[in-house]
């Protein structure tokens, strides 16, 4: 299949945005950057529009999410967007009694811990993501040659949420169904890979212009697990989008035992979190492959001095690959300093990849969108 007519890549708008090329994996004259989680809690414009609304609710706004999705690329003139939703969006969608509670995340009515449970969960086929698909068309109408990025849970994060019902900090109940019950487990990794490869597939063929697998809880895993019990999972997951021919993202957290493999999914650019240089990543992965990081979030709060220094070392490092898109090892912490993101950005447009590359043009200001009064009052 390919992409419709309308959309960003096919008549031109985001084709030769410097985040799509380089994802492509042509080094242009500015390293591209954004970062993970820049829509939301760390902009106070963000936490005004969210008033009385609940996190599942706003993300299923198509108004509301298009307006949260847009406020980091006018404040801080980031070279993509990102779509606001949440990875367990689709298992709403799909029927699963699931919700976010704030401080906590999301939590489940009934976990998933037996072959029943896994039977019992809800059709992908019947999840309605036409929410989903008017909140991406609203705010791709709204970017102009800004890419907008379509993203989506893995499926080991997604099925670690599903058994342990809630956030865990070492998924011992999933880790123990994917041995003690691997043909639950490997039912449970198909489903999961089902709703979140639609779930992405909606995003692309709605106007994002790449697709982000992401998978917080793949660390927790040895490698040997990943590879012969989670990776054909997420591979099958990422295959939804595959056909349309847009550039693919994977990152997890803890990741860097398994960069390899999460790559051999079939992916084209890897994200590396802070915990390894992205030189020895690059090293990891054969030398062959985009990267995408890696500055630490904890260094956000840091001196500038500081803050300013890792930046241009991880910029150093991101030159060992074919080409580097600057981000965060992980999301933007609740309690950054939004001015921070705004600095990082121009450092990173100032610096060039190559000493006499040409001055960077801003990017578009995106102008504010009229918000209805349900999202203004906070429903």
């Amino acid at each position: 299949m390919t992409l419709p007519a309308t959309h960003p890549l096919s008549d031109g708008r985001t084709a030769d945005a410097p985040l799509v090329t380089t994802y492509r994996g042509t080094r242009g004259p500015v390293t591209p950057v954004w970062f993970m989680r820049q829509a939301g809690r760390s902009l106070p414009e963000y936490r005004e529009l969210r008033v009385g609304t609940r996190m599942l609710d706003a993300c299923l706004d198509p108004e509301l999410a298009s307006e949260i999705t847009l406020q980091p690329v006018r404040r801080h003139h980031v070279d993509a967007a990102i779509f606001f939703s949440d990875i367990v969006i689709p298992l709403r969608l799909a029927g699963v009694d699931v919700d976010i509670e704030p401080g906590r995340g999301p939590v489940l009515a009934s976990p998933v811990r037996t072959a029943a449970d896994v039977a019992n969960l809800p059709s992908p086929a019947g999840a309605d993501f036409s929410a989903i698909e008017a909140g991406v068309a609203r705010t791709v109408a709204q970017l102009g040659s800004t890419p907008l990025i379509g993203f989506a849970g893995a499926p080991f994060t997604l099925a670690a949420y599903l058994v342990e019902g809630g956030p865990s900090k070492d998924h011992l109940r999933a880790r123990t169904l994917m041995h003690a019950d691997p043909d639950s487990w490997a039912a449970l990794l198909r489903w999961a890979a089902e709703v979140t490869g639609r779930f992405l597939r909606a995003q692309v063929l709605a106007g994002a212009s790449a697709g982000q697998l992401f998978d917080s809880w793949v660390g927790s895993l040895s490698k040997a697990d990943y590879v012969q019990r989670v990776a054909p999972h997420s591979a099958a997951a990422i295959s939804h989008i595959t056909d349309l021919g847009v550039p693919t993202v994977h990152f997890g957290v803890g990741s860097g035992e398994v960069l390899k493999p999460m790559h051999d999914i079939g992916v084209d650019v890897m994200g590396v979190d802070w915990r390894i240089p992205l030189d020895v990543a690059s090293e990891r992965l054969g030398g062959g492959v985009t990267l995408q990081g890696n500055v630490d979030p904890a260094l956000l709060a840091a001196p500038w001095p500081v803050l300013e220094a890792h930046v241009l070392d991880v910029l150093e490092r991101g030159r060992r690959a074919p080409a580097h898109v600057l981000n965060l090892g992980h999301g933007v912490p609740p309690e950054t300093d939004p001015d921070v993101l705004t600095r990082i950005v121009e450092l990173v447009h100032a610096q060039g990849n190559a000493p006499e590359a040409p001055e960077h043009a801003p990017a578009p200001v995106v102008e504010p969108a009229p918000t209805s009064g349900a999202a203004r009052e906070g429903r």
